[in-house]
């Protein structure tokens, strides 16, 4: 990815959240319940849906993935973030920080797609509940999945091929707690004008696509509600999106933050802070918003609760 013509560095030091040694001991605290519960709750969203046949629908597939994507994002940084926060030192690797920034890259752009995939989904689900899995067939779901994960490791690959690319021959201290393409290309000493607008494309391709995507599924969804003539109908099709709009609304909003700002416009510390809601907190958010919005979720863990309740007895 990179060789002796590029780069004069061997490794990086992340600044981190803080020089209070004191408050690193409590964010490591903060940091490690909120991972914990991250973890828990992906992989436990994961498991109850695999063992529960009732969730088996193109839905719970997504949400999967979702939960899948969730984990290995936040697990990209947070471990890292974890033992640096004990560590005095916090250096990282070259080929470490590109194999990071890859990883991060990789997961944000195939939450981006697959966040506008389940929007098209609900309006399937909703305008014709009849040929739901008609139009959405296990076959069709595998396709639509696979290809979003090679996308996103394309452009995961991509980026970080561009970023190591280019020459880091003074400062090695990146002013971040993991190694993101703003911070890196602030410490480039070669023409970075390439790679700037390369990372503004690409994150405002991807953004603005996924984006409309999800805006036209949700039209489309508005118009199939009103053509349901019960309330009560009316009601069970908006929850059904409602945990959906929560996550898209957090997610896309934090993104156009960090990645769509001009140049002029960016600080480096306030990114650093939006970064801790964008990797930490977000990947935690999701599988509560989607556990304890959905009814069935609720049902399927509460079936399952029994089960081992009557199996222990």
């Amino acid at each position: 990815m990179a060789n002796s013509n590029h780069s004069a560095v061997s490794e990086f030091i992340l600044v981190g959240l803080t020089d209070d040694s004191e408050l690193q001991v409590s964010l490591f605290g903060v940091f490690l319940v909120i991972y914990l519960t991250s973890v828990v709750g992906n992989v436990g969203l994961i498991v109850l849906i695999q063992v529960s046949p009732q969730l088996h629908t193109p839905m719970y597939f997504f949400l999967t993935h979702l939960a899948f994507i969730d984990f290995c994002f936040t697990s990209s940084v947070t471990p890292n973030t974890l033992v640096n926060f004990l560590r005095e030192v916090k250096s990282i690797t070259f080929y470490a920080c590109a194999t990071q920034l890859c990883c991060f890259v990789t997961f944000v752009v195939c939450e981006l797609y697959l966040l506008s995939i389940m929007a098209y989904d609900r309006y399937v689900a909703i305008w014709n509940p009849l040929l739901y899995a008609v139009r959405m067939p296990r076959e069709l779901c595998l396709q639509v999945i696979t290809s979003t994960y090679i996308y996103g490791f394309t452009v995961g690959l991509a980026q970080a091929v561009a970023t190591f690319r280019l020459s880091f021959c003074g400062s090695n201290v990146i002013n971040h707690f993991y190694c993101d393409d703003v911070p890196l290309v602030a410490l480039a000493c070669s023409d970075t004008h390439v790679k700037e607008l390369m990372l503004l494309i690409i994150a405002g391709f991807n953004t603005l696509c996924s984006l409309v995507i999800v805006v036209i599924s949700y039209i489309c969804i508005l118009f199939a509600i009103l053509r349901i003539h019960s309330a009560e109908g009316r009601r069970k099709a908006f929850s059904t999106c409602a945990s959906h709009l929560t996550s898209i609304t957090i997610f896309y909003g934090t993104v156009s933050f960090m990645y769509l700002q001009p140049k002029s416009s960016h600080s480096l510390n306030t990114d650093k802070f939006a970064s801790v809601f964008y990797v930490v907190v977000i990947p935690m958010l999701n599988p509560l918003i989607y556990s304890l919005r959905n009814q069935e979720v609720k049902s399927a863990l509460k079936r399952i609760v029994e089960k081992l309740s009557s199996a222990i007895k």
